[in-house]
């Protein structure tokens, strides 16, 4: 069974019709790349979960990302099941979990970090915790709080009828992923249905800093331009400045996850803000 058979208007986005929203006209996230882009540089996006080491720390932690040279901060939300997350990032929403985070930690979370920096803020969410709250609560609360949208790593387009309706009325950004093993016919399908920006995943596996970025990255982000994607960042592996400036080079945006969480976990609030200027090139 997949989401369209008990969400409601999904005649409207059925998966024969291939029927998709217009593009997000107010989208801040397409306006940040752009503005990035007549900078001639590929935006910063550094994600970091809530409620991680506690919400507060959390907070304190994304507004010193934002105010360090962050152009979007892409917000975890701690799931018990995090199928593409690696040992950092499970650990550190594991421990979010166990201190007692709710969904309306989240929402705050959104409120206070827009307040304080100017980068603009995103949701990364396993789909359930979206279900549980309901879709249309989930987006209206994120719109009040100031979110630009979420990522979803484990919808797809065909199974998203509800977010895209609730999206579309919230005047929320859609960020479906797209992997080196997706299919032409996948990668149009996610073209059709994102905006914002696309998630490239540059490598098979689960998140994690790594020593190189992977080869296939390049090739990917070609392709899915070629669907006729706007906008196209690269994540998972990213952890150093030339990371940033060999992504940099064809890519609208890189995503940079795990190390900071480890700089989070190991040196506080001011491990973050370091490594994000050295990501940004400002250290």
């Amino acid at each position: 069974m997949s989401y369209e058979d008990f969400t409601p208007g999904a005649a409207k986005y059925s998966v024969a019709e291939r029927s998709y929203p217009q593009a997000n006209a107010d989208s801040k996230l397409s306006a940040r790349l752009e503005q990035c882009k007549k900078e001639g540089r590929a935006a910063l996006i550094g994600y970091l979960p809530v409620g991680y080491p506690t919400v507060d720390d959390s907070i304190a932690a994304a507004i010193a990302l934002g105010n360090n040279g962050a152009d979007i901060i892409e917000l975890g939300v701690p799931y018990s099941d995090p199928v593409m997350d690696g040992p950092v990032i499970q650990k550190a929403t594991a421990e979010a979990l166990d201190n007692g985070f709710r969904l309306d930690d989240l929402f705050r979370a959104v409120r206070e970090i827009t307040a304080a920096t100017d980068a603009v803020v995103v949701v990364m969410t396993y789909w359930n915790p979206v279900l549980r709250r309901g879709v249309e609560k989930f987006a209206a609360d994120l719109a009040q709080a100031g979110g630009a949208g979420i990522i979803t790593p484990d919808l797809v387009p065909d199974e998203a009828s509800a977010w895209l309706k609730a999206s579309e009325e919230n005047g929320l950004d859609r960020i479906f992923l797209a992997a080196i093993s997706s299919s032409t016919e996948r990668l149009h399908t996610v073209a059709q249905a994102s905006s914002g920006f696309v998630y490239a995943v540059s490598v098979m596996g689960v998140t994690g800093a790594r020593s190189s970025v992977s080869s296939a990255a390049q090739k990917l982000v070609a392709d899915i331009r070629q669907a006729g994607v706007v906008n196209v960042c690269v994540g998972l592996g990213v952890s150093r400045r030339e990371h940033v400036e060999e992504i940099g080079a064809y890519a609208d945006g890189v995503i940079v996850g795990t190390a900071l969480v480890k700089a989070l976990g190991e040196s506080g609030v001011e491990g973050v803000a370091q490594l994000t200027r050295e990501l940004a090139g400002r250290a």
